[in-house]
């Protein structure tokens, strides 16, 4: 359609449009391939201005034509009538400048909008990451015992917890966009205990937030510690709660999806730094774990997962069945 409109219109109106759009886009496309470096879109603005460059040729000839003397032709003898009708048709003949002129100074306008419009609109994409967001699991059924344990929360209502727009600075790394998020429902003991847990990672550290309902309370877990391979053991009080802080190395598991083998030893993963704070003030049993680690081996300060507790364990609802 767009095609069938332009041929309608006047040559010395239809030429120059055509001259003007060609190189205008032809120009931005070559602009815009030469910063990506995208030889597809470069051989496309070379497309662009080979077209105009027809164009061009083909006003430069009409031009010609026009400005060449008319063939000289036998005289004959004078008819009265014949000389108005030719000055009347000299007088309404459309002037070519007037029309390219017009033509180039409506569409220089469409022009300059195509090519300055992406750096005067502002854009919703501006190239930057988007943040991920939690995967709804509303209709999934809970294992058994989150049903056995009212106060249990979903991985799913974990998640939302911690994925806050301000936890890249609670880790002391504003810049950085969570790049995967996640919560699940999980247990132990054989289906028996509820332990839910989130995690969101980002480019330098990784968080991992669980809870454990169970019967341990945080004085004997700090006992067992005693027995364990845990280091930088420290206790103290989050939000009136007793904690814990100790730092102990993750585990490494490859699994082979190929070739029908299976997957290699479980092996020694990068040191990670746990908070652990009891669900009550009387420390009558369970806990959240907060896990902060990297594959460099490296973890932020104490304090960053103090903040992330304070911040994020008030959030966390207590569900109720």
């Amino acid at each position: 359609m767009l095609g069938f409109l332009v041929r309608l219109l006047p040559f010395w109106v239809r030429e120059p449009l055509l001259i003007l759009v060609g190189s205008v886009f032809g120009v931005r496309i070559m602009y815009l391939a030469h910063r990506g470096g995208e030889w597809v879109a470069a051989a496309i603005g070379l497309v662009f201005l080979v077209f105009t460059a027809v164009r061009v040729q083909t006003v430069a000839r009409a031009l010609r034509a026009r400005r060449a003397p008319a063939p000289a032709v036998a005289p004959v003898a004078p008819v009265a009538p014949v000389a108005p009708v030719a000055t009347a048709a000299a007088e309404k003949e459309p002037n070519a400048w007037g029309q390219a002129f017009a033509a180039v100074a409506v569409f220089a306008a469409i022009g300059a909008a195509l090519w300055l419009g992406p750096h005067l609109v502002p854009s919703d994409d501006d190239g930057a990451p988007q943040a991920v967001s939690c995967a709804g699991g509303e209709d999934e059924e809970l294992p058994g015992a989150y049903r056995k344990t009212p106060r249990a929360v979903t991985g799913e209502e974990l998640c939302d917890a911690l994925n806050r727009p301000d936890l890249a600075q609670l880790l002391g790394t504003p810049a950085e966009t969570a790049t995967a998020v996640s919560g699940t429902s999980n247990t132990l003991a054989d289906g028996k205990v509820a332990q839910p847990e989130a995690e969101v990672q980002f480019d330098t550290y990784t968080v991992n937030v669980s809870v454990m309902y169970n019967k341990l309370s945080i004085a004997q877990y700090v006992e067992l510690m005693e027995y364990g391979e845990e280091t930088d053991v420290k206790t103290l009080s989050v939000l009136g709660r007793p904690a814990v802080l100790a730092s102990d190395h993750l585990m490494k598991i490859e699994i082979n999806f190929g070739g029908g083998a299976s997957g290699g030893p479980v092996e020694q993963g990068p040191l990670a730094r746990t908070l652990s704070v009891a669900l009550d003030a009387k420390d009558r049993g369970g806990y959240y774990d907060i896990t902060v680690w990297s594959t460099s081996g490296a973890f932020p300060e104490d304090g960053a997962l103090l903040d992330i507790a304070e911040k994020v364990l008030p959030t966390i609802p207590d569900r109720t069945v």
